[in-house]
């Protein structure tokens, strides 16, 4: 699957999507979260699922309208 990168952040933040589960990875530390919890993400597009952004306490889609806190 594919890896993106935010690089309009100083903080290096990997996000990507796995046999069903959503991986980030941020300042050394990786958090796992089944994509069945975000349906709107499972269902999405590989170009869906690249168009994040961070914001100020999590990672943002915004065409899909999801939050995840981080």
């Amino acid at each position: 699957m594919a890896l993106f990168t935010s690089r309009k952040q100083k903080k290096d933040i990997k996000v990507s999507f796995n046999n069903g589960l959503l991986q980030v990875e941020s300042d050394g530390k990786g958090q796992v979260f089944p994509l069945d919890f975000y349906p709107k993400l499972l269902n999405a597009t590989e170009e869906e699922q690249a168009d994040w952004e961070l914001t100020g306490n999590g990672i943002r889609w915004n065409k899909l309208d999801v939050d995840i806190l981080l």
